[in-house]
This record gives structure tokens, C-alpha cells and sequence, in this order.
């Protein structure tokens, strides 16, 4: 985006998005760019759509010489008096696709990499995509109760799986970086991202069987949501590093959340009213941080015909 799109006084803004060939990625370079920032994307993989990119990069993240390109890219179209910032990301999304020594490797030492030389480049501000699944309970290989409900950011750590360790860890890697660089960070625990066909084959698959989500706690976010957390997390007015809950409002399930709850997690505390379709993850803090409210549902209205998706707001 050229300053054209910026008002009077504005910083310019220049962000790197590594993960910048995936879905989520896509979303997050075109809301940037949409918004003021100069974009510079980088994956793994090969980033076709570049319309809204000054500048794409090929490589490892987890390879120092492939982050250090990918930084040498985006210095040099930062502006006189601009700012860098940093989206994180890049990570193999879910277990399973490679061996659990491989997710844990990359994911880790991806974020690890990208940080540090983040914090080195003298980053203003660096954004990570956490996940839901850092509580441990998604990807666990038995089921595993909350120690409470709805589930916040200080809630103890179950992982037993190692793509929720690498989250953990990665969160870790980024407190370490704003106490070794002083670069703020904000690590966004995101559950399920999605929309179109992808977000419709959650749904459905939740209708058909509430049971087979009950790890995930039927959490959800639309992707244009997560887009919007990214970018309210690198404009808020904060410093030090923060952990923070990005959850849509309501739950993907079709039955009231207090059913789901007598269903699979009848002896787990409550410890906040919960709204009859009510997301069992807490996001006030993405709220009172950051600013960030989602604004995309997927519930029809109350007169739904018997069998539709509905039963009204969350």
C-alpha cells in the first residue's frame, strides 16, 4: 500500500509475514496492505498470490540464512523515519503431517529464528500465531478435562502432545525476545480459522457429531477475524509480551453450549456466565488490550427452518 493510503502524520509501516503462502496468510498480507502497510511475504513454499506484496522470499525459517534474506528483503523498502514490524506465522499447522519430532523442530525453532533476528533488526513490534491447542487439550492422545471454564490465558498447562508444546514454546521464544531485545511481542491463540468451504465442513461436521470436537471445545474464528487480530495486535498502544485469546464470540456447535458441557465436561468449574451458544474461551483480553472484537458469525437467525444451522446469537 503507498503512503497515498496513509493520513498526515502516520509512521510508515513495513511488515514481514512469514506463513505468507498459506490461507491464513493470504488474508493477513491483503488486510495489511489494505491498511497502510508496505508487505513483504515469505514461506516455505512458493507465494502465488503477491497483488497485494512489495516483495516475496522462498525458504526455511528455521534456516538463519533463509530468515536473514527474507529480513534483508524488507529493510530495504522500509521508508526514512518507518517502522518494521514482524507476522509470525509459519508453522506446520496440525500433528500428524510430519512426525512429532519434525513439528516440534520447526515450529520451535522457526519462531526462535525469526524472533531473535526480529529483536536484532530492531523490530517495533513482532505478532504470533499461538494456538488454542498451547492448553494442551486439542491434540492430546487421551481426553483431558479444563481445570476450569471458559478457559483464559493464565489457565495451567496439559500439554502432552508435542504441536502443543511447540506452541508453548514458541510462546516462550517470544517473551524471551522482548526480555533480551525489549521488542514488545504479542502471541494470538487462535483456534480453528476459517471460511468458505473450509469453515462449512467444520460446521457440518460439528452438526453431525458434536463428540468429535469436544477437544477443541467447538472454538472457532473466521479468517477475516484473525486477519483484523493480527493487525490490532501490531497497532495497539503496548509494550513488555502478551499472550492473548482470539476466539469467535459462540461456539461452532449447533447445541446450546450448557448441553455440551453436561455431555463432556459436567464436573469442570465454571467461573464466568456463559452465553447460551457461548465460546468456552475467554477473549476480554483481546478486547481490553488490543481492541479486537470478531464481527463474523455463521449462526442464521431464530426463524431457521428445523435442521438448519441456528438457534439464534451467541
Amino acid at each position: 500500500m503507498t503512503s497515498q493510503n496513509r493520513t498526515a502524520g502516520d509512521i510508515p509501516r513495513t511488515a514481514l509475514v512469514t506463513g505468507a503462502a498459506g490461507a491464513l496468510g493470504t488474508a493477513v498480507t491483503a488486510h495489511l496492505a489494505a491498511r497502510g502497510w508496505t508487505v513483504v511475504g515469505t514461506d516455505a513454499r512458493p507465494v502465488e498470490h503477491t497483488e497485494h506484496l512489495a516483495a516475496t522470499t522462498q525458504g526455511d525459517l528455521s534456516d538463519p540464512a533463509a530468515v536473514e534474506a527474507a529480513f534483508d528483503a524488507t529493510v530495504e523498502l522500509i521508508e526514512p523515519g518507518g517502522r518494521l514490524d514482524v507476522v509470525h506465522l509459519a508453522a506446520i499447522p496440525a500433528p500428524g503431517i510430519v512426525d512429532e519430532y519434525e513439528t516440534l523442530r520447526n515450529n520451535t525453532m522457526s519462531a526462535y529464528t525469526v524472533f531473535q533476528e526480529a529483536g536484532r533488526r530492531g523490530a517495533h513490534r513482532i505478532v504470533g500465531a499461538s494456538s488454542a491447542a498451547a492448553v494442551g487439550l486439542a491434540w492430546a492422545d487421551r481426553d483431558q478435562a479444563p481445570r476450569y471454564l471458559p478457559i483464559d490465558e493464565n489457565h495451567p498447562d496439559l500439554t502432552i502432545d508435542s504441536y502443543g508444546l511447540s506452541k508453548q514454546l514458541s510462546e516462550q521464544a517470544a517473551a524471551f525476545t522482548t526480555r533480551r531485545w525489549g521488542t514488545t511481542t504479542v502471541m494470538l491463540r487462535f483456534p480453528f480459522v476459517g471460511e468458505g468451504p473450509r469453515l462449512e465442513a467444520r460446521l457440518a461436521e460439528v452438526a453431525d457429531d458434536p463428540a468429535v470436537n469436544r477437544r477443541e471445545l467447538w472454538a472457532w474464528l473466521h479468517t477475516k477475524d484473525a486477519a483484523e487480530a493480527v493487525r490490532a495486535a501490531l497497532a495497539a498502544p503496548l509494550t513488555g509480551h502478551h499472550v492473548v485469546n482470539a476466539a469467535a464470540p459462540d461456539t461452532s456447535a449447533r447445541l446450546p453450549t450448557g448441553e455440551l458441557l453436561l455431555a463432556h465436561y459436567p464436573d469442570t468449574a465454571i467461573l464466568a456466565g456463559i452465553g447460551r451458544h457461548g465460546s468456552l474461551f475467554d477473549s476480554t483480553r483481546a478486547q481490553r488490550l488490543l481492541g479486537f472484537t470478531p464481527r463474523h458469525g455463521w449462526r442464521t437467525p431464530v426463524r431457521s427452518a428445523p435442521g438448519a444451522p441456528g438457534g439464534g446469537q451467541p
